[in-house]
């Protein structure tokens, strides 16, 4: 699955950090910081998955979701 928008992009200081627990660019207690590396948890350590993200300043960003097919045995 991917998701695209064409807003100003997600600033290079913060691209690297977006999926660090609490990490937030918001001011004190108005941002938890746990969305992302939640998501992260759950697809690529749990489901041996891939969460990517692309950002262009000014161009918008991209975020992409794979997850594994697992033959089900039955």
């Amino acid at each position: 699955m991917t998701i695209t928008d064409n807003s100003k992009g997600i600033d290079l200081e913060y691209l690297s950090r977006i999926s660090e627990t609490f990490f937030t660019t918001k001011p004190v207690g108005q941002g938890t910081g746990v969305g992302l590396s939640v998501s992260y948890n759950i697809v690529v350590e749990r489901h041996g998955g891939q969460l990517r993200v692309e950002s262009e300043q000014h161009q918008g960003t991209t975020f992409s979701v794979k997850l594994p097919l697992r033959s089900v045995a039955g």
